[in-house]
């Protein structure tokens, strides 16, 4: 190649460092890893315009930018300090997302006072987060060590449908109520015995990481679902002492959805009137009045908060003249719901049936929430069971009748 020709080559090099080199016969761009044609100066200007070389360009800053952020970051990591790991562990333990240190007001007031610099959800949940679930395991196992223990397990559905399981634990104490403590938490791809079988153990092996203890495992909560007793017999098999006992809130919940079941039209009054008065300022103000602020407004029971359609039964058996009267002076046209409520609340046995559910069933609720308290003894816990057991076998008919 002419000496010209090599000139040129490396006069490009240098006007355009970082972008080619040359061996000194041909012109290479470093971005696009290709040949480029160096004839003319005008050739070369006309391929840096290219989108091709743009585009490569683009990339390989983007990539450079990601490695000093990288960089940067694993710089901040660490440099810990325990300020932020301490608003870290305070955010979590009183259960505040991280993001909202992303809230400027929330982020001035914490400066303002505390004088620090106030670190971001990242660095917060990339260099303290891990630092602070190790430390709570550790304080679980060593409070744990040497005791035997209970298991519960119990699955629910979040808002976008994942299935979601969570692992409790409690030390088994002689004297006193033991301590209890949320050991894991995991999504499920499916809930059944198999999965609740697989998470059981799981928990157990980051509970004890050297070797499951099993005989320190004596007992397994959990509900009455059918998946969940085919778990129990399966857990069973490889922890020996393990009994499985269902809990009893969720039976005399299960009790009261027969009730529910089995009272249809009271059902229909109840979630009628709910409906009534749902978003209706006008009709909400007419029960006010009428009722001279008296009495309040017709409860809402919610299927999944055991005891509350119990509650809003009795209710009704209390007030049900009121809300018959009110429930007149509504149009019928106005709305399904109030159509609906007028049919069910002429019925002559309506009355009957709620004083039935009250008179009969009436104690669910606060044996429901009796048993749901921490720290309670059992011998209490058995006592309550054992009296609602005698009012159910002291029932003499199934329904209310009109008398």
């Amino acid at each position: 190649m002419p000496k010209v020709q090599k000139s040129k080559l490396q006069s490009y090099v240098l006007e355009f460092k970082d972008t080619f080199s040359s061996d000194g016969s041909v012109l290479f761009c470093k971005f696009c890893e290709i040949k480029v044609g160096s004839d003319k100066r005008f050739n070369v200007i006309q391929y840096l315009r290219t989108d091709k070389h743009n585009r490569a360009v683009k990339r390989e800053e983007n990539k450079i930018n990601k490695v000093n952020q990288q960089f940067v970051l694993k710089t901040n990591l660490g440099k810990k300090n325990n300020f932020n790991k301490d608003l870290c562990k305070a955010l979590l333990s009183s259960n505040i997302p991280l993001n909202k240190l992303s809230n400027n007001e929330f982020k001035w007031f914490l400066e303002k006072y505390t004088n620090e610099d106030i670190p971001s959800e990242t660095t917060l949940r990339k260099g303290y987060v891990d630092d602070i679930y190790q430390e709570t395991i550790l304080k679980i196992r060593a409070i744990v060590n040497g005791k035997r223990i209970w298991v519960s397990i119990d699955e629910t559905t979040d808002v976008t449908g994942r299935f979601v399981a969570n692992v409790i634990i409690g030390t088994l104490e002689i004297d006193n109520a033991g301590q209890i403590f949320l050991l894991h938490s995991e999504e499920l791809d499916k809930t059944n015995h198999s999965t609740i079988f697989k998470l059981f153990d799981k928990a157990m092996g980051i509970l004890w990481p050297e070797g499951v203890e099993h005989d320190n495992v004596l007992l397994f909560v959990s509900d009455a679902a059918p998946y969940m007793i085919k778990a129990g017999k399966a857990i069973q098999t490889l922890y020996s002492k393990v009994i499985h006992i269902t809990c009893l809130a969720h039976a005399f919940h299960r009790l009261a959805e027969k009730v529910r079941d089995e009272f249809s039209e009271v059902d229909k009054v109840v979630s009628s009137v709910k409906k009534v008065f749902r978003k209706s300022p006008l009709r909400i103000k007419t029960f006010l009045n009428m009722t001279k602020n008296e009495i309040p407004l017709p409860p809402e029971p919610i299927l999944t908060r055991w005891g509350t359609w119990i509650n809003a039964t009795i209710y009704y058996c209390e007030h049900l003249e009121n809300i018959q009267t009110v429930i007149k002076t509504f149009d019928s046209d106005d709305a399904v719901s109030i159509k609906t409520v007028k049919k069910y609340l002429e019925k002559n046995n309506l009355q009957c049936n709620l004083a039935f559910i009250k008179s009969n069933f009436g104690f669910l609720p606060k044996s429901i929430t009796f048993l749901e308290k921490k720290g309670i003894q059992l011998s209490y816990s058995l006592k309550t069971v054992e009296d609602a057991k005698n009012k159910i076998v002291d029932l003499k008919c199934t329904k209310g009748k009109q008398s």
